[in-house]
């Protein structure tokens, strides 16, 4: 397994292969993937967390069908730019998951991105419960949709210096 930066897998990962972003929490991961173009990120169930090999199974289930390339995983940065626990969690998962999967990782920046998906969620007048069943899925995909952006955009400007 390997981490890479996002400029790192824009310049490895074949076509035609889904990205799947993840929100890391201590209950739950939310789930995002792509689509085979990586233009949106498009929610899934979350994973309920048990234990670190009944998780990083369940994942490797989840996206095995999907034909995801690549993880994006949500980096809890503290908003001073420091990391916390959260983030030494995160790390450590993701170290995990090299002895289960070749897939690499990108670690993203995903100060915000809760706020910003129940935003959205209370926006669609989705109910307090159901928002809480899927605020992670949501969280997921803005972490995801920030990283197919970033794609895009180094794809852009990749065209316009040839």
């Amino acid at each position: 397994m390997t981490i890479l930066t996002i400029e790192e897998l824009a310049g490895r990962l074949p076509t035609h292969q889904a990205i799947a972003g993840l929100d890391l929490g201590t209950k739950t991961i939310g789930l995002s993937v792509s689509d085979l173009g990586r233009r949106f990120a498009t929610p899934r169930d979350v994973i309920r967390r048990v234990k670190f090999g009944v998780d990083a199974q369940a994942l490797l289930d989840a996206v095995t069908k999907e034909r995801v390339g690549a993880f994006v995983i949500g980096l809890p940065v503290n908003m001073d730019g420091t990391e916390g626990p959260r983030c030494q969690a995160t790390r450590a998962f993701v170290r995990n998951m090299g002895e289960k999967t070749d897939i690499p990782f990108v670690l993203w920046d995903e100060r915000l991105s809760t706020v910003a998906a129940e935003r959205v969620l209370i926006e669609m007048d989705v109910s307090r419960r159901k928002r809480a069943e899927r605020i992670d899925s949501a969280a997921a995909s803005f972490i995801l949709q920030g990283a197919l952006d970033r794609l895009a955009s180094l794809a852009r400007d990749g065209a316009s210096a040839d």
